[in-house]
Parts: structure tokens; sequence; C-alpha cells
């Protein structure tokens, strides 16, 4: 179930990238902002035309990453053979930097839904997710980086830790990881578990993106919940737990997600700049604790 070819196509810089929308697709084809790389979702642009085509213009400027929303990898339907053609005419045609999906489902009975369901950790999940990560990754011919939820709820009846289900899941398909900071912290506050003890027990090797995003406090009762719906600035204590997982997987690209409330251009290039400026900074105090 291991990917059969590399996964990336064409190099990443060393600089962050942002989450390209279609309230900013006009404006970066006119004029490529000075980020390392944009990162789309496949789904939005599966029927071709206009807006694909200006996708392939962004391409010849930056790097595309594509972050799926759809193959539903924890749905016990099975894989879409159609989404999956979609997707593997997508990959040919943008030839994209990473590939990413969900550790999620969306699908039932070939009706999606219009949200990414949590799984419950179990041996008998762990097995279906991993023929699901194996059959995409054979199919599409791309390593797959899984990406980790934010959650609200833990199922009473999962057996593993959710660190340890996606670093098994890693063991069995060869798939990698995609570290979302912001998730990892808002499910650590939901939920009432360590960040850091989380971030500590993914195989570091596996992680090949982080993503970074704004979230919502809601308040309940005399508690609160935390809501990961991208529509904000990175608040600070994810900036702080960006900055641990620097120091403990080391440098690699990241991503500014921004997908209701969408500011202007200028706002997420910014953001995408105090990612880089973190990243700079952590790279040099390894290297001076290194050196002393």
């Amino acid at each position: 179930m291991t990917p059969q070819c590399d996964f990336t196509q064409m190099p990443l810089s060393g600089k962050a990238g942002i989450g390209l929308r279609a309230q900013h697709l006009a404006e970066v084809v006119a004029s490529p902002p000075a980020v390392g790389w944009v990162e789309i979702h496949p789904e939005n642009y599966m029927g071709g035309g206009p807006a694909l085509r200006a996708i392939e213009r962004v391409r010849a400027d930056l790097p595309v990453s594509l972050h799926g929303v759809g193959l539903s990898l924890g749905s016990s339907d099975g894989l879409s053979e159609r989404h999956l053609a979609r997707l593997g005419e997508m990959i040919d045609r943008l030839q994209p930097a990473l590939l990413s999906e969900h550790l999620s489902w969306s699908a039932v009975e070939g009706k999606y839904l219009n949200d990414l369901m949590p799984l419950p950790y179990t041996e008998e999940s762990l097995a279906l997710v991993a023929a699901h990560v194996g059959l995409a990754q054979d199919r599409l011919r791309r390593r797959i980086l899984i990406e980790n939820p934010s959650s609200y709820l833990r199922y009473r009846h999962s057996t593993i830790p959710e660190a340890e289900f996606l670093a098994a899941l890693v063991r069995l398909t060869g798939c990698g990881l995609l570290c979302d900071v912001n998730n990892i912290y808002v499910s650590g506050r939901n939920l009432g578990f360590d960040p850091a003890a989380y971030l500590a027990a993914l195989p570091a090797e596996a992680i090949g993106e982080f993503h970074l995003a704004g979230h919502h406090v809601n308040p309940v009762g005399e508690g609160e919940i935390l809501i990961d719906d991208h529509g904000s600035e990175v608040a600070e204590p994810v900036w702080a737990l960006h900055r641990r997982a620097l120091a403990l997987i080391g440098a690699r690209p990241t991503l500014i997600e921004w997908d209701c409330r969408i500011p202007p251009l200028t706002v997420l290039i910014a953001e995408a700049g105090k990612a880089d400026a973190l990243a700079a900074a952590a790279l040099k105090e390894r290297d001076d604790v290194r050196a002393a």
C-alpha cells in the first residue's frame, strides 16, 4: 500500500504559503504574491472551466498544493471511484507539490455531508482508514499527508489515542502527516489533553506540512469551547505551540488557512510573513544550541 512515486513535483521554497480562495484568485493571477506557495481545495475546481484555467496560470508562478475535503477516508462505504478519478485528473493537470486529506469521514450512501465528521479510534477504524489511504495512494500514485482533526467530543469506545492512531497509520501505509497546529491546540483545550505531549507523540519524520489558522472562542455555560473556524488571525497560544513544533520537529512547509470572514490578501501575506520569521528564529536558536 505504499506510494509508487515521490509526492513532491515542484519543490517548495522555504517561505510559508497561503490558502488561495476564490475571493483572491483574480488578484493572485494578476500579481503573484510574495509567498512560497498556495493551497487549494481540489473539489472547488473539479468542474474545470475558467476557475481551473486560472489555477493553471497561478501554477506557472507558484507551487500549488491540493488539500482535499472529499475523499472521506473514514467512510464505511468505501472510496468513491468517481472522486478518485477526478482527483487523479487534477493531479495530472496541476502536478501539485503536496497532496493532503483529512482524518475524517464525510459521505454516507453516496451523499456528502457539509462537514468533516470524527472517527472513533479503534483497531477496526484503523484498519479501514489504512485500507482507504493505501488504495488512494496506489490509484493517485502519490503519498498523501493526513491531517489531524479539530475535536469537540471523544468517543467512549475509542481505545487508541489520536496521535498514536496517526503514527500507526503512517507505519501501515507509508503516508505522511499534515500537522495542523491550530487543531491540536483547539482539541487540547476542548478535550483536556496537553498539546505539547500530543506533538511529541507524532512521528516527526512523517510530518510533511504544518497548518496554522485562527479559531473562535465560544462561551458555553461557565466554560468555553474553541471552534476551528479559520476566520481570524493565528492566536498567540497557537504561535507558541508552533514554536514548540518547530523545536521538536524542525522546519516544514507551513500554510496559513483562512476560510471565513476572509480579509484582504495583504493580511494573509502578513500572517505568512510571521510564520517565516518564527521559523527563521527557531532554526537560528537550534543552530546556536548545537554550536554551543
